[in-house]
């Protein structure tokens, strides 16, 4: 079986090889700051989960298992520190949303992508800016499956890998944090 780029990377950096490490971050920096930045709406937080996570992936080289993804292994590093920091915050939101059984709905598809005039964009803006309010309030458990699903476009089977879960728990995990952003958003949209 061919290794993917990542694995050979991440065997030539175990050996000291610092051009390969330097190729990993290349490939990974933007990717990991977005999905932190999402995850956490602080771009100081995002930047210390990314620099963190490549500190944890160099200290740690040794336990990767190329049978693994790479992208998996350092995505469920980086998503790991950014709970860590959600459950660190004093929370500022209710649990109702776990009870709930309706089917809710994608806050994202309401935003519109073509035809933009200067009304439309005050009102994407407004709406943006609803929505990412919204995804602050979830419950850190729901916002990192949210953010992984919708903002980094995985599969449900990937964010089940990324966070170690079964992907019956990934889809709970997405329907009831839908129906909490659909409870937040009903009020305000």
């Amino acid at each position: 079986m061919v290794k993917s780029l990542e694995a050979r990377l991440a065997r030539l950096a175990l050996k000291g090889d610092q051009s390969a490490f330097a190729e990993i971050v290349s490939l990974y920096q933007d990717k990991l700051y977005h999905m932190a930045y999402r995850m956490l709406y602080n771009r100081q937080e995002a930047e210390d989960v990314v620099q963190d996570t490549f500190l944890r992936v160099y200290k740690n080289l040794e336990r990767y298992d190329d049978t693994m993804k790479f992208s998996t292994w350092i995505y469920r590093i980086a998503t790991n520190l950014c709970i860590d920091r959600l459950r660190k915050r004093k929370p500022s939101y209710s649990l109702d949303a776990e009870s709930s059984e309706h089917e809710g709905l994608d806050g994202y598809s309401m935003i519109p992508s073509d035809n933009r005039t200067p009304e439309s964009e005050t009102l994407l803006s407004e709406t943006q800016r609803i929505i990412h309010q919204a995804i602050e309030t979830l419950p850190a458990k729901y916002k990192s499956v949210m953010v992984l699903r919708y903002l980094q476009d995985m599969s449900l089977q990937e964010i089940g890998d990324v966070l170690d879960m079964p992907v019956t728990t990934i889809k709970t995990r997405v329907h009831r944090g839908r129906e909490f952003l659909r409870k937040k958003l009903e009020h305000k949209l």
